[in-house]
């Protein structure tokens, strides 16, 4: 009797990573095919993933939606897994994955994801534009859709969502705090660049609301305060995120 085994693609978007894609790809090995999109890339990362046996794409995009929409599209798989190059996957994991696709009947599922800070795993607080604790990258091929925004893309799915996975993505998602504070920077100019193609950038009266509003949803709602510190900052830059976007879709220059 024969046994169709669905095929899995892995996709990653990265920008100059050299330096963490090899540990992401040497956690792949389960998977049947690697695609590495290499946007804007000056560094070794294309030849990483050439030599890793990826499929490599070279480009420049302006926005995120749009390069992982593109990525997305040479995949050849029955069943996608996206991860970003600061993300492992473990062996149990990819255990699980492969059982899931085999006997699924929906069109995606969720990943739990732990995310650590330097070598410090940090479980709590995340969310509200400044990290995730899980998200929806195991899915059919064809199904997921991203938004044409540079940060943060809106996602679409056509399909039904089963239950999440049980073994979480390990993302390692800041070396340090100055690593925080150079996300927070390169994310919220992202940001206001959006907000000015929208034509409405909002007022500074409502993204003061949000700062407060987010920062108690994460330091209290989802219990940062369990983090000491670390938790503090990650509470507090995720309530800057929408107050800096404003100010400088406001005040600076295209």
């Amino acid at each position: 009797m024969s046994t169709n085994i669905p095929k899995l693609s892995v996709v990653i978007t990265a920008h100059n990573e050299e330096a963490r894609l090899p540990s992401c790809l040497s956690h792949l090995a389960f998977a049947d095919e690697i695609i590495v999109l290499c946007d804007k890339c000056t560094d070794r990362t294309e030849e990483i993933a050439a030599s890793a046996g990826a499929k490599t794409l070279v480009g420049s995009w302006q926005k995120e939606g749009e390069r992982r929409n593109f990525a997305l599209g040479e995949a050849t798989g029955d069943w996608v897994l996206e991860v970003d190059a600061d993300e492992h996957v473990s062996e149990e994991l990819a255990k699980e994955i492969r059982e899931v696709i085999s006997l699924s009947n929906f069109g995606f599922h969720g990943l739990p994801v732990d995310n650590y800070i330097g070598n410090r795993l940090v479980r709590n607080g995340w969310g509200s534009s400044f990290g995730k604790s899980s998200y929806r990258g195991l899915f059919r091929r064809g199904i997921k859709h991203w938004g044409p925004q540079r940060v943060h893309p809106a996602v679409k799915f056509d399909g039904e969502e089963g239950p999440s996975l049980k073994y979480p993505v390990r993302h390692y998602v800041d070396r340090n705090i100055s690593d925080m504070i150079k996300r927070l920077d390169s994310y919220s100019t992202a940001r206001a660049a959006d907000l000015r193609d929208s034509g409405e950038i909002g007022s500074f009266a409502n993204n003061l609301r949000r700062l407060v509003s987010r920062f108690i949803r994460c330091y209290v709602g989802r219990k940062g305060y369990k983090e000491g510190g670390l938790g503090f900052l990650i509470a507090l830059f995720a309530g800057l995120f929408p107050v800096i976007s404003y100010l400088k879709a406001r005040y600076e220059d295209n």
